[in-house]
């Protein structure tokens, strides 16, 4: 696969990057370098071989998903400049 220079503005575009017109040629060579090695990354054979997450063998660590702290929420708002019925209250931003 070949990026053309007019590739190169949309994604330029896209990026939101402000690429002068001089520089294009470069990009445009430095695009297609990167394509090129992802290509050559598909001639790889990997059957057989699982996907992987890590390049070291991990694993999360679970709890139970309990509340271990609730009925609290008068404690929570105690310091809030303004609340009712355990809300905090802002001033309005919308009109």
């Amino acid at each position: 696969m070949s990026v053309d220079l007019a590739t190169v503005k949309r994604v330029a575009h896209l990026a939101r990057i402000a690429v002068p017109e001089a520089d294009l040629p470069k990009l445009q060579g430095e695009l297609n370098a990167i394509l090129g090695f992802v290509e050559q990354l598909n001639e790889v054979d990997v059957t057989g071989i699982e996907p992987m997450t890590s390049v070291t063998p991990m694993a999360m660590k679970q709890r139970e998903d309990v509340v271990t702290d609730g009925e609290i929420a008068d404690r929570i708002v105690a310091n809030a400049p303004a609340s009712e019925d355990n809300y905090f209250m802002v001033p309005k931003v919308i009109e």
